[in-house]
């Protein structure tokens, strides 16, 4: 994969920001009232965020892995 190495970094940048942030994120999430209802099912406040971090998360190791096969390739 050819991309500029100036991009690769971007991109390495950014996949460690969400795979630092979006934990810490979740943690507060779990910990949120909101989060449980008063019999300790997730609520939709839960599920929506368990999503949001899911997909973060996700896009964050793709982006990483581009970023990486721009610095190597």
């Amino acid at each position: 994969m050819e991309i500029p190495v100036a991009w690769s970094v971007v991109l390495l940048v950014a996949a460690v920001w969400n795979l630092v942030v979006w934990p810490q994120f979740w943690r507060r999430v779990t910990k949120d009232p909101r989060s449980r209802d008063d019999a300790g099912r997730p609520t939709r406040f839960y599920t929506v965020h368990a999503v949001l971090v899911g997909v973060s998360l996700l896009l964050g190791v793709l982006v990483g892995v581009v970023g990486l096969l721009g610095l190597l390739g």
